[in-house]
């Protein structure tokens, strides 16, 4: 059973790769008309055939949303750190190792050093512990449980008392919260959220 969920996550990890340098024209969602040539969802379009769904399934809107992420990644630090919060979102699905995250990066173009710059630490307390309270998202997020862009940028979000990170992409703290329009997890690093 080891060897075959192995084999799987390579397969999804060589597709993920392989979604994130495909330009959007070429994707089947857009074949399909339920992507536009941005890769946001077509509204209008009815995913109402076997066909439609196939061409968009949680695997693929995972991958449409990380690309989109992507697109913006060059436009300041808390992109990239909204870039590390879905890494771990998939590392957590897919079972995937730090290595294998890293050759990703590699593939579209992002050095694993780049997460590495300004890391504002105003909102922690001691020992990385996130201080408790509302916050404000700066970018569009996609949410732990439905892989949905549900969380817009100045959303709140809600920290916990004894908020520690749950895990790191790259030295880049992951901490969850909850979106409290949807009372959804979502992960978040401390360069995305602002009072």
């Amino acid at each position: 059973m080891g060897l075959l969920k192995k084999a799987a996550d390579t397969v999804y990890a060589f597709r993920f790769i392989r979604m994130l340098v495909l330009d959007w024209k070429d994707w089947d969602a857009y074949k399909a008309g339920i992507i536009d040539e941005n890769g946001k969802r077509v509204k209008s379009v009815k995913i109402d055939n076997l066909e439609k769904s196939s061409t968009w399934t949680p695997f693929i809107r995972l991958c449409a949303n990380i690309k989109r992420i992507i697109s913006k990644a060059p436009g300041g630090g808390s992109r990239l750190g909204s870039f590390a919060a879905a890494l771990y979102l998939i590392k957590e699905k897919t079972g995937m190792t730090d290595k294998e995250l890293k050759q990703i990066c590699e593939k579209v173009g992002i050095e694993s050093l780049d997460f590495l710059n300004e890391n504002s630490e105003w909102f922690v307390v001691e020992d990385k512990q996130l201080s408790h309270g509302v916050y404000r998202i700066r970018d569009s997020k996609v949410l732990n449980s439905t892989i949905e862009e549900m969380c817009n940028a100045k959303d709140q979000i809600r920290i916990l008392e004894d908020c520690y990170p749950i895990g790191d992409v790259f030295g880049v703290d992951i901490y969850e919260a909850t979106h409290m329009r949807t009372n959804q997890k979502v992960y978040v690093t401390i360069r995305e959220i602002y009072k």
